[in-house]
């Protein structure tokens, strides 16, 4: 059986060749006799692995030196609890809710001190960005929270927001080395890898040095620590080993082909292809404001649950794979990371116009 174009939010797509690689080490990474697999993640051929990863990670975005690359476990929900814990030294943090899992970071968050909302997108579904040039920051927030992509409602942070001077705490899940970012203006920069990186179960945390103490909430698990995990090079305990090698492939696919800049380029020509369509349709339409559209999550709908029905089950017939909207929402959403050619955007556009034709 041929691979499907897999338009899938979360595990996604991996590009293709890195999983050839992975498949030819699978019995034996590099003569050792063993697979990363089965590998002690204190033996020094794996301590090569996670350290040319960190190093590789570091080229691509340009992490400055008084950054730290955690690479740990539990997912981003459970930053949502690390963040409070570590950071919440007043007891006070602001909160920018523009999707599912801001509004859960968020919720989380009112657990451990005082979360303030400042801004939100809930009044249309989502659908937008909010103004965040002049917010009501609180003058002792100890961080600004947002979740940068929002992979269930497809939208985006095209600026980030002014802070006033706090430090800014961002969710990048789903737009993960998708285009050149500045380290410099987050204090943590974290997300699950399993979009736009790597298989499920490895989380990286990007944080500034100086975030990172013992004076953490009392109360707070040895393993939510972010010191636990920089103090030992993201090996305090067993990591994410397998998972860890195969981001580590994807970094030098990457840097392959060409870096963040021309991954931007890349994903730009891709999506443009989707939202051109949409905009010019009579029977599909995106649900997103277009100034805030997303390039990795595209959702659309034609306005009628029977014809989205319909076409998801013809879309999976046709080779395209994973087009369902998310529970919360229905419609279609098309993911379309880093590893999805071109190819699978321009057929799935191609399938969509036909569906239409065949549907008005």
């Amino acid at each position: 059986m041929s691979r499907v174009y897999n338009f899938s939010a979360g595990p996604a797509v991996l590009p293709e060749e890195v999983l050839k690689e992975a498949a030819d080490e699978m019995l034996d990474y590099k003569g050792c006799g063993m697979s990363v697999m089965e590998m002690s993640h204190r033996s020094k051929t794996y301590d090569n692995i996670i350290k040319e990863a960190e190093a590789d990670l570091r080229e691509l975005m340009n992490i400055p030196d008084n950054y730290k690359v955690l690479f740990l476990q539990g997912g981003a929900s459970q930053q949502f609890a690390a963040i409070p814990m570590n950071l919440m030294k007043n007891g006070v943090a602001d909160y920018i809710v523009t999707g599912q899992w801001a509004k859960k970071a968020y919720q989380e968050a009112c657990m451990y001190g005082k979360a303030n909302k400042i801004a939100t997108s809930e009044d249309k579904t989502f659908s937008y960005i909010p103004d965040c040039s002049d917010l009501p920051i609180s003058e002792d927030a100890d961080y600004v929270y947002i979740c940068e992509n929002n992979t269930i409602y497809g939208t985006k942070y095209k600026t980030l927001p002014n802070t006033k001077g706090k430090t800014l705490v961002a969710d990048v899940s789903s737009c993960f080395l998708s285009e050149p970012v500045d380290v410099t203006k987050y204090g943590v920069i974290y997300g699950g890898v399993q979009k736009n990186i790597g298989p499920a179960g490895v989380v990286i945390v990007i944080i500034r040095e100086d975030l990172i103490t013992d004076d953490v909430l009392p109360g707070t698990p040895t393993m939510l620590k972010y010191k636990t995990h920089a103090d030992a090079d993201s090996l305090y305990n067993t990591p994410p080993a397998y998972g860890i090698y195969i981001c580590g492939k994807v970094f030098k696919w990457l840097k392959k082909m060409g870096g963040l800049e021309v991954m931007k380029t890349r994903n730009e020509e891709k999506a443009k292809i989707l939202y051109d369509f949409l905009d010019e349709s009579k029977l599909f339409k995106g649900t997103v404001r277009k100034e805030d559209r997303s390039l990795m999550n595209v959702p659309f709908i034609t306005g009628n649950d029977e014809l989205d029905a319909k076409f998801v089950k013809e879309s999976k017939a046709a080779g395209l794979e994973s087009l369902k909207g998310h529970r919360s929402v229905g419609g279609m959403r098309a993911s379309i990371y880093n590893a999805m050619p071109k190819e699978g955007v321009e057929k799935l556009a191609a399938f969509m116009k036909q569906f239409e034709a065949e549907n008005l």
